[in-house]
């Protein structure tokens, strides 16, 4: 028998409390870490660690939806997963500072990537469990996390001073292990339909591709893969344009992305209340394209001002498909929806975005120096395709009015 729901004001300050927290170690591992690399003498690892993650997206969301859905409660699945997590995180510092080989540092990385990467899937399904309206509830909660990522960017620059350092990685470890003790505050919510004899496809999670017929979902979906793609090199590239423009606390600065992230959640509400779902979404994208192209100016302010404008790019498109998938799919997909998200973004997007980011930044860079104008406008001309891609494809409910 599951536990009683709490109360709706406890909920919203426990669900709060899960999303800073479960961010938090997110952002202080996640931003660093191709400078952390780079410090120990493995920055050509850079592109083939994040893309761990990519790899890790076709394997352990979906699994892991699939046992939210149909055999264990969410929560307990998060406290499993969030052990493991820093477990794994500990690993990969430890290869890096005992000196293994690049074969050895790459696997301990995706071992991390396979039990972390579905743990932000999970803790967004148990909060879409527990909102009435998550068009007007979800922004303002999920301004939380984001709030996370950003204190924990501000820790590694001005309490650790660690942003090419591995103390962040292993702060970031306890950090998870905190997560793990707050699952035992959260009510023990069951399957959303369980299935006692399940078809390798439902233990697979497969059954998820079923989603893709219906013509908006499959656009939103195959967008935000799409979208993904360029979107990979923000946080590799960026923080190495900082460093070479001579910044010191780049994980701080880059935080300021995370400042507008927060903003645009809080008005969220409003925006899809006022507006068609295709303009926000649309606009996300748009923003996208102006924020690389302020990057191919190569200057401090530019590319200060197109880090700010990453809060809208990133929320407009990416949280309005969270909330669309939650109000336009049948609760009992709810986790399995959330993991086909993530594997289509991590899995796709990003394998290919970490992959061709990195042939593309050395196509870029001769000796030490890279080419940032160049490089950029080739993530400015990748986005817009994108966005034209979408505003082509994507009806909406008011075209079949």
């Amino acid at each position: 028998m599951s536990n009683p729901a709490p109360d709706a004001k406890a909920s919203r300050k426990s669900l709060a409390t899960l999303f800073f927290c479960t961010a938090l170690p997110m952002g202080m591992w996640s931003v660093p870490l191709a400078n952390v690399f780079n410090a120990h003498g493995r920055g050509h690892l850079v592109p083939w660690v994040f893309a761990t993650t990519a790899t890790a997206a076709f394997i352990s969301p979906l699994f892991v939806g699939a046992l939210a859905d149909q055999k264990h409660s969410p929560v307990l699945l998060l406290r499993w997963l969030t052990a493991a997590t820093s477990m794994a995180l500990l690993l990969t510092c430890g290869s890096l500072a005992w000196g293994w080989s690049d074969a050895v540092v790459l696997i301990c990385a995706q071992m991390l990537a396979l039990v972390a990467l579905p743990a932000w899937s999970v803790t967004s399904s148990i909060v879409f469990s527990q909102l009435h309206d998550a068009k007007v509830q979800f922004g303002p909660l999920r301004a939380w996390a984001t709030g996370g990522w950003m204190v924990g960017c501000w820790i590694v620059s001005f309490v650790l001073r660690a942003d090419a350092s591995l103390l962040a990685g292993v702060t970031a470890a306890g950090l998870w292990l905190v997560v793990m003790t707050l699952t035992w505050r959260l009510p023990m919510i069951p399957p959303g339909e369980i299935v006692q004899h399940r078809t390798w496809k439902q233990v697979l999670g497969l059954d998820a591709l079923g989603l893709l017929i219906h013509r908006d979902h499959r656009v939103v979906f195959l967008t935000a893969a799409l979208y993904c793609i360029p979107l990979a090199a923000f946080y590799p590239y960026t923080s190495r344009q900082l460093h070479d423009l001579g910044v010191q606390h780049i994980s701080a600065v880059i935080s300021i992305g995370q400042t507008t992230e927060v903003v645009v959640m809080l008005l969220l509400s409003g925006l899809l209340t006022r507006f068609r779902l295709k303009w926000v979404f649309l606009s996300g994208i748009a923003i996208c394209v102006v924020r690389y192209s302020l990057n191919t100016f190569n200057t401090l302010p530019s590319v200060v001002f197109g880090t700010f404008l990453h809060g809208f790019a990133y929320t407009l498109y990416f949280i309005t498909t969270q909330i669309y998938l939650e109000e336009r799919i049948d609760p009992k997909w709810r986790v399995r929806a959330q993991a086909l998200l993530a594997m289509l973004m991590s899995g796709v997007g990003n394998l290919l975005g970490y992959l061709g980011g990195g042939w593309w930044f050395d196509a870029c860079t001769v000796g030490k120096t890279t080419d940032w104008p160049r490089f950029w406008w080739g993530e400015t001309a990748l986005t817009a395709l994108v966005c034209v891609f979408f505003a082509v494809a994507y009806r909406g409910r008011a075209a079949k009015a």
